[in-house]
Formats: structure tokens, C-alpha cells, sequence
């Protein structure tokens, strides 16, 4: 894998880590009544840990696949304000019972989406590269943006930070760049056909850092993903207008 200098055996634990570190950078904890699914969960497991029906864990949070819940993906656990739910034991006393808002209760239907307390910080990004989006962030099947353009295109850091993944051992991702970021920032940059930075280096922001290419994927195109906490962000809404 490019860009690496860990010895086989380290990859190789590396890359098993890989989703828990796209999808959760951190381990920041997540509100009352929600569940940040760990390596090995299932829904039956959470499901009877947090003394709830599976129905329940489904229906809260709108799974069309229960058995496709993701490492670092928060689930609400508890019924929202107002509805009725099956328990598979005595409920818990109204002390534990979580307070809704509206911000949570919109947040918590997305299956990739953490509740907070307070909404993530601003963070200042530059487009990773030109060319068109022909793809748009829906939380759900699309966890970040498409954009195409011709192979070899410059692909830039889109906000200072430091390189803490390197290599093509993710399926679906090709060759793959992930930076971490001051405030639990992640930004992920996919497919590309050549990659011009190291595990562990620093980056400046607009430095480039790889080149759009087709690796895993059917076109040239890259894929780029913006998380807070382990929370898919929509990526434009934190990129300046064109």
C-alpha cells in the first residue's frame, strides 16, 4: 500500500481499524438514550444490552437494514418524547429518560448521524479539487460528495491537519487519504491514482496530497467525506460557494 512504512503485520491490524477511525475519530460520548455501535455489535446484541425490543431499535432509527449498522454509528436507544415503545424489561424511571429537542429528535433519524449537545464548531475548508459534483451528501447512502474530473486532476488538504491513513486497504475507497483535524474534524478523500503523502505528516491546507484517479471505483471521480466525532457532516455546507 502506498504511503505506508508499517510492517505487514501492523497493516494489517491497521486496515481492521480502518472504519472505526472513519467513522468515530475520537471516542467523544454520545447523549442519554443513544448507543455508539462498537466492532462486533449487532442490533440484537444492543438491542438486548439496552433492555428494548429489536422493532424498537429499527423503527427509532429508520434502519432499512438492521444487519448493516456501521462501527462508530450512533443509534437512539430510548423512545423520542412522545412515543410508545416495547420493552423487553421494567422501563427505566422518567429520571433517565432523555429530554428532546427538535435539533435531536431530526438528527437521530439519520443512521449515521450523532446527537450533541451543541452543534459541531465551524470548520474553514477549501475544495479539494475541481471539476463538477455529480453526486450530493444524503447522510444515509451518500456520506459525502462525488465530484468527476479528468485523471490526474490536483487533489488538495482541504484544512491543515495531519495524515492518519494512507492506502488503498478499505474496500469500496481505492486509494485512500484520511485527516485528522483540530476538533475531532475527519475528512476522507477516495479513489484517487496516486497519493503524495505519508501516514503521520503534516499537511497545509490547499497543499496537494493526491491525484482524482478510479481506484475501486467504475469512474475517475473523488469522493470526499467530511465527520465530526464520527457524525457524517454534509461537506458543502462548510465549503465556500463557487
Amino acid at each position: 500500500m502506498r504511503g505506508s512504512m508499517l510492517a505487514p503485520g501492523i497493516r494489517r491490524i491497521a486496515c481492521a481499524a480502518l472504519v472505526a477511525l472513519l467513522a468515530a475519530c475520537g471516542s467523544a460520548p454520545v447523549g442519554p438514550g443513544f448507543y455508539r455501535v462498537e466492532r462486533g455489535d449487532t442490533v440484537y446484541k444492543i438491542a438486548r444490552s439496552t433492555r428494548q425490543s429489536v422493532q424498537n431499535i429499527v423503527r427509532w432509527n429508520n434502519l432499512s437494514n438492521p444487519d448493516a449498522i456501521e462501527v462508530g454509528q450512533v443509534l437512539r436507544v430510548e423512545p423520542p418524547a412522545g412515543t410508545a415503545s416495547t420493552r423487553t424489561a421494567p422501563p427505566r424511571s422518567a429520571a433517565t429518560a432523555p429530554r428532546e429537542s427538535a435539533e435531536t429528535t431530526d438528527t437521530a433519524s439519520a443512521p449515521s448521524s450523532a446527537p450533541s449537545a451543541a452543534a459541531a464548531p465551524s470548520i474553514s475548508l477549501v475544495w479539494p479539487t475541481s471539476g463538477q459534483v455529480i453526486r450530493n451528501f444524503d447522510g444515509r447512502n451518500s456520506k459525502g460528495i462525488d465530484i468527476a474530473n479528468a485523471a490526474g486532476t490536483p487533489v488538495v488538504a482541504a484544512a491543515p491537519g495531519t495524515v492518519v491513513y494512507a492506502g488503498n486497504g478499505l474496500r469500496g475507497y481505492g486509494n485512500l487519504l484520511i485527516i485528522k483535524h483540530n476538533g475531532d474534524y475527519l475528512t476522507a478523500y477516495a479513489h484517487n491514482q496516486a497519493l503524495f503523502v505519508k501516514e503521520g505528516q503534516s499537511v497545509a491546507q490547499g497543499q496537494k496530497i493526491a491525484e482524482m484517479g478510479s481506484t475501486d471505483n467504475d469512474r475517475v471521480m473523488l469522493h470526499f467525506e467530511l465527520r465530526y466525532q464520527g457524525r457524517s457532516i454534509d461537506p458543502t455546507r462548510e465549503l465556500p460557494a463557487r
